[in-house]
């Protein structure tokens, strides 16, 4: 109880943002420099973490997700105005459904600010550099795909963070129910008040009725 405590305060969750960022530019500032050569541009080397499960190798994703390009979904604006207002829209939805979040939910609250983080992490690669840094290249089986698109630190924190905020009703079921039937609760309270208002308001309304 003391650990899920820590974890879901605000200053517990601010830190995991600010180390999402930092882990995220570090590790691409890494991938930069070794990947890189003279002019800037990949030099197409790579690193066997795990074989060819996993490696390191540089990419650099000039569009927005799954690959599509500014310019095709609002070609009146330009691209780095195009991602500052896609990031502020994702930023205050995520705050929104983080402020939204009943307290007891802390692996919700946990999920969102970790996908929050991780936008950050990729909103400052848009801002700085126009594009993305991908390094993280992983295999798949050849019969879904042939390699996993390559992605970075913030692309996993995002990933795992909604991943944490699917399966929170799973884990936490007895406090999903819980939180349920206290809504309900409250809006059953909430539907007879206002039917005790409009009697005391209308009270020839409710003659009529009984007749």
């Amino acid at each position: 109880m003391k650990i899920t405590s820590f974890i879901n305060k605000w200053p517990f969750h601010l830190g995991v943002i600010l180390f999402s960022i930092v882990a995220d530019q570090l590790t691409k500032w890494w991938a930069l420099v070794r990947f890189t050569n003279e002019t800037g541009a990949p030099n197409h080397d790579f690193i066997g973490v795990v074989g060819d499960l996993v490696r390191f190798q540089l990419v650099f994703n000039k569009g927005a997700a799954f690959s599509s390009r500014p310019q095709d979904l609002m070609p009146f604006l330009p691209s780095w105005l195009f991602f500052l207002l896609i990031s502020i829209i994702a930023s205050v939805i995520l705050l929104w459904f983080y402020k939204s979040i009943d307290k007891r939910d802390w692996m919700s609250r946990l999920g969102v600010v970790m996908i929050l983080g991780g936008a950050i992490g990729n909103f400052i690669d848009r801002m700085r550099l126009s594009m993305v840094v991908d390094f993280i290249d992983c295999d798949f089986p050849d019969f879904i795909m042939t390699r996993f698109p390559t992605f970075n630190v913030a692309d996993s924190f995002v990933t795992v963070g909604v991943a944490i905020v699917i399966l929170s009703p799973l884990i936490l079921k007895q406090i999903h129910k819980q939180i349920k039937e206290e809504k309900e609760n409250k809006g059953a309270a909430a539907n007879d008040a206002k039917q005790l208002s409009d009697a005391s308001c209308h009270p020839e309304r409710n003659e009529e009725e009984s007749l």
